[in-house]
């Protein structure tokens, strides 16, 4: 190793090296430098402490700052570039070559610091967004300095001696400003923010303090309409936004804008205000609501611009909580820290706030892209609804609920008993309704497919295809939203029962067996409905105006038969038709028409789907004499967003204007004057979500069980239909007899009756036949139900051999233990369940601990035995039980606050412990949320007794008729009388 010493030059050959005017310079370099390290060690001190503590302690100090540094940098960019050329000038031909060396790297080493903070620092010209060169760019500018001090050091150690108190002053100076500022960081960020209350209730928002006067603001407006400003760096997701049914949520919305003005009329008449309808306007009109507009009861949307706005870029983004799972709105929204000269009317300070934004994105991301947007807990905060009393004067009912239906499905793996389950669990709403998109978007991240750029789409394909028509959209969002809807669902013509009733000799399934018809015979169709690519339940949302129904349509010789669910002359469909929505009803018996949700009292029925699940569907069938040629049945499950009910009046509330006029015009001003002229009809998108035919021989003729060449297809009654599916008739092809049984199995089951119940035995065992586990399994479902224990424990062990899923075995179990009163085996294999030990469950991401319905009934299992702990001796293994059956009680609360089943049995766990206001309180909060079944009853009964269709489609097994054309057409003109 060489011992060589740098070279110290004399005094007399330094000042060669530095003129007067670069010593001055420099001069000014040291004392600007400095700053920026005073600087550079704070922002780095912030950055530090956030990772070690998790915590975001950036805040307006810290951007002032990280402003002076972007300045700081630019100031002393030029200076230090222009001083290095000219100082090496004057010192590279010096005899001193270690120190020119030195210089040298140090140069380098501040071109790459000047560099890498171009890169990383967003110019409107010039953007570098790609992550991994950005990360390469972040490193090169923290080590930079680091090389860049000890280049310096180097340097100076080869000539003039330095002058060490100063850098040791500049060192303290930095370290003591920075620790200071950390600490006013960490203690400003324990303390509390601004006071936040529940200013809008009904609804369930927290939000600040708006003053605690009538129509004050509790976020001004303006701070919430910055859709403009979000759009300059990310008009990918503007522009997606502009058409999804968030950006249509309010008064811009026709059929909302109809709802609301009627509910906010009924109200001010009877409540003499409108505050019961801030449940709505928490989810559909946060602009108006929060700005303090809303109350008014004289508000116009009209004159106010951010009627107009929907859900907002900071709708969203500016949630910070989610406070719990009921819905309602129960969301913490607070008007969000805001880079300097955020509301600046200036255009250059404007600008800097932009430059600063793209320079310093983390603070935004930080701030407005939470870990919480992610969860479907975010988008259940109003995708899940309750009708408080306060809003029906009535009691506590349960409105649509996404989040539930999803929670407690295979597709979320936390369902324990679902019929089907993925492959792999889907954490959330976003995997289906927010898909990667490719984009150049700054916030893009490699996600598709190919390895490309991409964010979350923010369109939110679902299935609302009448308002973007409305409103006047581009047909191709709608054409996404058909193209989205395909995979819902797929419909099955299973099979025929002869004599056309329930009982009767089932031929099934239908292909490649085709049974001959004779004509004049009745024969009972079944079809099956499946749900196939849901999350949650077919339809949801807004089920009692949503339009989803079989048509049935049977032809022979070429001519129509019979059908059932076809469209009248005005759009409205069969009444007579199989619906899957839910049918609602007020006090008095009458049907919820106009989405009037402060008069509903009970449902006639429910007829959705649950995902994983399948509905069977019956129709009689009289086939005339004298047919000729085969009979082909056609099986088509239609979706419309509004049916004839609401939408007429949607029309009513629109202003005037003549019938031939484009009336959908008319609907996008809103108003509340009715239409002079008259209804149109219903002309709102039909899409087509399944469909499925067969054709069947007569008895005295055979023809082959594939379509007959030329056969007419489907009539398209609408420009949204899907792509084609397969022909109908061979998409059963790939589709496992199994499987049809155990979906047909699975649609009796869910019927419920005695009937049923036998039937979908059959239906189970012939899927056992076929050498699938699905059949012993659902077979102990079946045999459960009806009590016979011993058989359904025998089926359930021949599951568990054959391969079940054994946490759907471990449910079975339990409750077939705890009925023969093993509650020791049942609360084993339930609490299994509870901490699902099952390897394979959780790796497929499966998580069984969430679904509440199973800790509700560990918890009475456990309360149950407790009290099988009797006397005195035996008090302490009796409390050990009651404090478990307590906490699984409260964990199936916490994820199901309105749990009235858990409820219940918490109080009684309660009261056994001598926990009288514990037991008093969750007795009042039972008796709250359980179900009024005498108003349930008598509103069902006067309703059912005035409508005969709507009596049969609620019959627990319901038999629609296959009518003739002429009978059809024979009602419709009734009606119309």
């Amino acid at each position: 190793m060489s011992t060589q010493q740098p070279y110290h030059p004399s005094p007399s050959a330094a000042p060669g090296a530095l003129t007067p005017s670069l010593r001055r310079l420099l001069q000014v370099i040291l004392l600007v430098g400095g700053l920026l390290a005073v600087n550079s060690v704070y922002l780095a001190g912030v950055t530090l402490a956030e990772r070690l503590t998790g915590r975001v302690l950036q805040n307006a100090f810290y951007l002032d700052m990280f402003l002076a540094h972007l300045g700081l940098g630019l100031l002393l960019m030029l200076p230090v570039l222009v001083f290095g050329m000219l100082h090496f000038r004057r010192a590279w031909l010096r005899p001193n070559r270690y120190a020119i060396r030195a210089g040298l790297g140090l140069y380098l080493a501040l071109l790459a610091l000047f560099g890498s903070g171009i890169l990383l620092t967003r110019f409107g010209f010039f953007e570098i967004n790609d992550p991994h060169v950005r990360r390469v760019a972040y490193w090169v500018h923290v080590l930079a300095p680091l090389a860049a001090v000890w280049l310096f050091v180097l340097h100076r150690l080869a000539g003039p001696r330095l002058r060490w108190w100063q850098g040791a002053a500049w060192a303290g100076m930095a370290s003591l400003v920075c620790i200071l500022a950390l600490a006013l960081h960490l203690w400003g960020g324990q303390r509390d923010g601004e006071p936040l209350v529940r200013a809008f209730e009904p609804a369930l928002a927290l939000t600040p303090a708006p003053g605690g006067r009538p129509g004050a603001a509790a976020i001004p407006a303006e701070h919430l309409l910055q859709d403009h400003v979000c759009a300059e760096c990310h008009a990918d997701i503007a522009e997606r936004h502009a058409g999804s049914m968030h950006r249509l949520s309010s008064f811009n919305n026709p059929a909302y804008r109809f709802s609301i003005e009627d509910t906010r009329a009924e109200l001010l008449a009877r409540d003499g205000n409108v505050h019961a309808t801030r449940l709505c306007a928490v989810c559909h009109d946060q602009v108006p609501l929060f700005s303090g507009r809303f109350d008014d009861p004289d508000y116009d949307p009209d004159a106010d611009p951010a009627a107009m706005a929907g859900i907002t870029c900071l709708g969203c983004h500016a949630i910070s909580a989610v406070n719990s799972p009921r819905g309602n709105g129960d969301y913490t929204l607070t008007d969000p820290p805001r880079y300097p000269f955020a509301f600046s009317d200036n255009a250059f300070l404007k600008a800097v706030n932009r430059q600063l934004i793209k320079a310093k994105p983390a603070f935004h991301k930080q701030t407005l892209l939470r870990p919480l947007h992610q969860t479907p807990e975010f988008c259940a905060a109003c995708h899940k609804v309750h009708l408080p009393p306060a809003l029906n004067h009535y009691r506590w009912l349960r409105g649509q609920n996404h989040y539930d239906s999803f929670l407690l499905s295979g597709v979320s793996g936390h369902r324990v008993d679902s019929f089907y389950f993925p492959p792999q669990a889907e954490t959330g709403c976003n995997g289906c309704h927010m898909p990667a998109r490719a984009s150049a978007d700054p916030a893009a991240r490699a996600a598709t497919a190919d390895g490309r750029s991409a964010v979350h789409d923010h369109l939110f394909a679902a299935a609302n295809t009448a308002v973007a028509v409305l409103v006047g959209r581009p047909e191709a969002e709608n054409a996404e939203r058909v193209a989205f809807m395909g995979r819902a669902a797929r419909v099955d013509i299973f099979g025929l029962k002869e004599g056309g009733h329930i009982e009767g000799r089932l031929h099934a399934p239908l292909r490649p067996q085709l049974p001959a018809l004779a004509p004049g015979s009745r024969w009972l169709l079944e079809v099956v409905v499946r749900t196939t690519g849901m999350g949650h339940a077919l339809t949801q949302g807004t089920a009692d105006s949503n339009e989803l129904w079989l048509e049935l349509t049977v032809r022979a010789g070429g001519e129509v038969i019979a059908r059932s669910g076809a469209l009248g002359p005005e759009g409205e469909v069969d009444e007579w038709a199989w619906f899957g929505n839910a049918y609602l009803l007020d006090a008095e018996g009458n049907r919820i028409e106009r989405r009037n949700a402060q008069d509903i009292v009970a449902a006639l029925y429910d007829h959705q789907i649950p995902p994983g699940a399948a509905a069977v569907v019956h129709y009689a069938l009289d086939l005339p004499e004298g047919l000729t040629g085969p009979v082909e049945i056609e099986a088509a499950l239609r979706y419309r967003k509004f049916d004839s009910r609401f939408y007429r009046h949607v029309w009513q509330h629109a202003p005037d204007q003549a019938p031939d006029q484009a009336r959908h015009s008319a609907l996008q001003q809103g108003g509340a004057k009715q239409n002079a002229g008259a209804f149109p009809g219903n002309d709102l998108p039909v899409t087509t979500l399944a469909q499925d035919r067969v054709v069947l021989p007569l008895a005295e003729a055979t023809v082959p069980s594939h379509l007959p060449a030329g056969l007419p297809a489907p009539r398209a009654i609408s420009r949204t239909e899907p792509p084609e599916d397969p022909a109908p008739d061979q998409q059963f092809t790939d589709l496992p007899d199994w499987e049809r049984w155990n979906d047909y199995g699975i649609g009796l089951l869910r019927e419920g009756k005695r009937g049923q119940s036998r039937q979908a035995e059959a239906a189970f065992r012939e899927v056992e036949a076929l050498g699938r586990w699905d059949g012993a399994l659902n077979l102990a479902r079946v045999l459960h139900r009806e009590g016979r224990l011993d058989e359904a424990a025998a089926a359930l062990e021949r599951a568990a051999e054959q391969g079940a899923p054994p946490w759907v075995v471990a449910w079975y179990t339990g409750l077939i233990a705890r009925d023969l009163g093993d509650l020791d085996g049942a609360i084993a294999a339930l609490e299994a369940l509870a901490e699902t030990r099952f390897n394979q469950a959780r790796a497929r991401g499966f998580d069984f601990g969430r679904d509440y319905r199973m800790l509700t009934e560990l918890g009475r299992t456990l309360y149950e035995r407790a009290r099988q702990e009797r006397g005195d001796a035996r008090r302490a293994a009796r409390a050990a039980w009651l404090q478990r059956a307590r906490e699984r009680l409260e964990q199936a609360l916490r994820l199901d606050p309105e749990n009235a089943a858990a409820h219940h049995t918490l109080s009684l766990v309660l009261g056994e412990v001598a926990d009288t206001d514990g037991a008093d309180r969750h007795r009042g909060l039972h008796e709250y949320y359980r179900g009024d079944d005498n108003a349930v009853e008598r509103t069902v009964t006067l309703h059912r007794s005035r409508n005969p269709a709507a009596d049969n489609a609620a019959e627990a097994v319901a038999i629609y008729a296959l009518r003739p054309p002429a009978d059809f057409q024979a009602t419709q003109a009734v009606a119309e009388h």
